[in-house]
């Protein structure tokens, strides 16, 4: 019996209703999707932008902090003969290089003491901070802890603009650390949740890597020169201005009050349970020992450049500013080959790490300025490597064994380097002056080329197939805002992109079959080799 014309047309008039309602949902979608690729592209430059401040605030009183003390306990007449024209009495003196070495050394025992402590206080408290900075973090997301440590750090380098004794500085000097232990760690965390795809994922982290680097290289000079001419006050305060203003734009970006997109967002694993993951381990030792040669080098390479080479202030202030090429080289290199080859992230952190121990060994044979530049290169393109290839393998142990939320295992990377750095500052000089440099440097050298095989651990995680967390079963029973949405209609896209061809109509049903029948009991277990 042959359908009636009238239902015939009105069937094809409900599909093509039908068929318009899904096409602008689709571009509905399309449009939100490119809207919160936008953004994640300018949160991404509020998070460099803050890691960028924090290491230049770390390593901007490097020139200042010796005239500073000196200035506080009177002896100013004796260090610098007069103010600069033009500048307030503050300001730094004409005779006084503008480049001057990492950590300067102090004209009395006393102050070479107090130097050090003020230089280890941040890490210090930093270390103690972070692993409740990342459980909270884990709870509360990620921008409002990015913005409260954006806020402590406009508070503490305003404090440094106007402190006037020793007490004000360690107080704006700790009080940095507690806002890095937010603030680096947020940032991170939200790079590798916004950009959960790779290679994406390695090559924004490549390029926080890369303003870490150039904020610690640049700020030495920026405040040596700001404070010739401008006055010790003059650095802080642009420093203060700039973070303000990223603080601002993080605001407009992302309102901590606006929590629909951690509406459906899990509580992420304790951190003390990632603590005890031996991939984690491993990897959390790695960045420890990485950085290490790199930490203990900057207080004590000044001093024996000095007696070994005669180099001059010039000189030595310059050390370290040609490493910053080599560092970027090295983060750029990592992430194209993890883009090719994403299965050796461990060999190229254990080539990072071999690289390290050659070239710390190398340092003490070093016999003029131009030689010496040449091994720290290669510890700075070294930690690249060992940087690039090991945060992003983190983030994939979290999605793969744990919960995918990024604050406590970026916490625990923060607290591998603030073991390297409180550790410096204070320990460095003693082992210098009991067993000497080069045993110092052999020693560092030693530690890296011997825990680069234990990288092999990680050699079979990329083999792991990511677990069923509890996001993860939370998008498949169906988005329930606009953020879950997108991530759920990229994640089918990055799917699609690196389907094989012949395989896409079975992998199509399979994946069909497995959203009606839900969690499996095998895909429900923390990881699995393939």
């Amino acid at each position: 019996m042959m359908p009636e014309p009238g239902a015939a047309g009105g069937a094809r008039a409900a599909v093509r209703r039908l068929s318009e309602a899904v096409g602008e949902r689709r571009r509905a979608l399309g449009c939100a999707m490119g809207e919160a690729r936008r953004q994640r592209r300018l949160l991404l430059g509020v998070v460099c932008v803050a890691l960028l401040l924090d290491n230049m605030l770390y390593m901007v009183i490097v020139p200042i902090i010796p005239d500073y003390i000196a200035a506080m306990r009177g002896e100013r007449g004796a260090a610098r003969p007069a103010a600069p024209a033009g500048g307030n009495e503050s300001g730094g003196g004409g005779n006084r290089s503008v480049f001057p070495a990492r950590y300067p050394p102090a004209t009395g025992g006393n102050e070479d003491v107090q130097i050090g402590v003020l230089f280890a206080s941040k890490a210090i408290l930093q270390l103690l901070v972070n692993p409740l900075s990342g459980t909270l973090i884990d709870r509360v997301g990620y921008e409002a802890p990015l913005l409260a440590g954006l806020a402590v750090m406009f508070l503490c380098t305003a404090t440094f603009a106007f402190a006037e004794s020793y007490a004000t500085l360690f107080a704006a000097r700790s009080l940095q650390g507690l806002g890095s232990a937010f603030a680096d760690t947020a940032g991170i965390a939200l790079i590798a949740d916004r950009y959960a795809e790779e290679p994406a994922r390695s090559r924004a982290l490549g390029i926080a890597l890369a303003c870490i680097s150039f904020g610690s290289l640049a700020a030495p000079p920026f405040g040596g020169v700001l404070y010739e001419f401008a006055g010790r006050r003059v650095p802080f305060l642009v420093l203060a201005c700039v973070c303000l203003l990223d603080g601002l734009l993080l605001l407009a970006l992302a309102p901590p009050w606006a929590t629909g997109a951690r509406a459906n967002m899990p509580v992420g694993t304790p951190i003390h349970r990632l603590m005890i993951d031996p991939y984690i381990a491993v990897v959390a030792g790695a960045l420890a020992t990485c950085n290490i040669p790199l930490a203990f080098l900057e207080p004590t390479i000044a001093n024996w450049m000095k007696e070994s080479m005669g180099a001059s202030e010039w000189e030595v202030g310059l050390t370290w500013l040609p490493a910053f090429f080599p560092h970027v080289l090295g983060v750029y290199v990592t992430v194209r080959l993890a883009a090719a080859y994403p299965h050796l992230q461990w060999f190229y952190g254990a080539l990072g790490m071999a690289i390290i121990g050659a070239s710390s060994c190398l340092v003490p044979a070093c016999r003029n300025f131009g030689q010496v530049i040449v091994p720290l290169c290669g510890i700075c393109f070294g930690i690249a490597l060992v940087d690039t290839a090991l945060l992003p393998t983190l983030a994939f142990l979290v999605d793969v064994r744990h919960v995918s939320v990024y604050g406590s295992v970026y916490a625990i990377a923060d607290i591998s380097y603030c073991v390297a750095y409180a550790l410096g500052p204070i320990v460095a000089g003693q082992i210098v002056h009991t067993m000497g440099f080069a045993q110092l440097n052999l020693g560092m050298g030693l530690a890296n080329v011997l825990y680069a095989p234990v990288l092999l651990f990680l050699k079979n995680v990329c083999q792991m197939k990511p677990s069923h967390s509890e996001r993860n079963i939370l998008l498949e029973e169906g988005p329930k805002g606009l953020y879950d949405t997108i991530k759920m209609e990229e994640r089918k896209g990055v799917g699609k992109s690196r389907q094989p061809a012949g395989e896409a109509e079975v992998n199509g049903t399979d994946s069909y079959r497995r959203d009606l029948t839900g969690v499996s009991e095998e895909d429900s277990s923390d990881y699995e080799y393939s």
